[in-house]
């Protein structure tokens, strides 16, 4: 993953390093920036990011002629992104440590991303961790949908709160945390079915869901791969209920990397996990430190 991201920076810095040797100016300049900065933008990362990296970069350069191309451009986006990546950052495992149980996590995005998978996932995660966990089938729209997270609770040795077909998720979901609360179980994760966000009427139930169950996180799931879609997704989800944090799946696959960026700008809320496979396990915890190690590791 970032293998896209990376090329583009590892490239920028070898024509800035050839062309300080040479006379600086602004002019010479905006060729090569405009090249950056459209490989950035092929790269998913988002307009406003790319802008804002290149322009840091640019008045930098122009500033100075003694410091190594290499340097400049590594602190100028290092700067960026951790302004992008810092916004609402907080630790998952110390917040689930720390708040007041039970703790009730929304799980929100389109169909077919892996949002199922990726509770399950969580739920490893969490029980790994010493936390008690229950599952709420809110997914009530597609058939097979329960089933199919019925499957991983038994699997996972977690109980599932589930209704029949065609009920109201509102009313799952605040089963779920009824159940939780009498059964002192710690962690409620909440399924829902996945919806385009340009259905109003969803979206409009997913609003329900919200004020009536009151989660203390909401988390959008997506795929990495899916690029800037996912980033418009992830806005539009936002704009509808406040997203607290992402999960990408499918990470393992994307070579290009600015979807993570992306949607951290977007929705103003940090990337929480990368999924990274299909097994239970496969639930790495993203950290910004780590992205920078990658980008510019030799």
């Amino acid at each position: 993953m970032f293998d896209g991201v990376k090329k583009r920076i590892n490239a920028f810095q070898k024509e800035a390093t050839t062309l300080l040797k040479r006379e600086l100016d602004e002019k010479n300049l905006e060729k090569m920036l405009w090249d950056f900065e459209i490989g950035l933008i092929e790269s998913d990362v988002a307009l406003p990011v790319a802008e804002e990296i290149v322009q840091s970069v640019k008045a930098k350069l122009l500033d100075t002629k003694r410091k190594k191309a290499e340097e400049i451009l590594e602190n100028s986006i290092r700067d960026t992104l951790e302004k992008v990546l810092s916004v609402r950052y907080f630790d998952f495992d110390e917040y689930i440590k720390n708040t007041k149980k039970p703790i009730k996590i929304l799980f929100v995005g389109v169909n077919g991303v892996g949002k199922t998978t990726t509770i399950a996932k969580m739920a490893q995660h969490l029980q790994k961790n010493g936390h008690s966990v229950i599952i709420a089938a809110g997914d009530t729209h597609r058939a097979g949908a329960s089933e199919q997270i019925g499957i991983h609770a038994k699997r996972l040795g977690v109980k599932l709160i589930e209704h029949q077909i065609g009920a109201d998720p509102t009313a799952v979901i605040y089963d779920g945390v009824q159940y939780a609360t009498a059964r002192n179980k710690e962690v409620l994760l909440a399924d829902t079915a996945g919806r385009l966000h340009t259905k109003v009427g969803l979206m409009d139930q997913l609003k329900k869901i919200h004020r009536v169950t009151r989660p203390d996180l909401v988390i959008f799931v997506d795929e990495a791969i899916a690029g800037n879609d996912a980033v418009v997704r992830a806005k539009m989800f936002n704009d509808t209920i406040d997203i607290n944090g992402s999960i990408l799946t499918k990470a393992d696959v994307d070579v290009k990397g600015g979807a993570a960026i992306s949607i951290a700008y977007a929705t103003g809320s940090p990337i929480l996990f990368l999924g990274t496979g299909q097994e239970y396990d496969d639930l790495v915890k993203f950290q910004p430190e780590w992205l920078f190690d990658r980008l510019f590791e030799d």
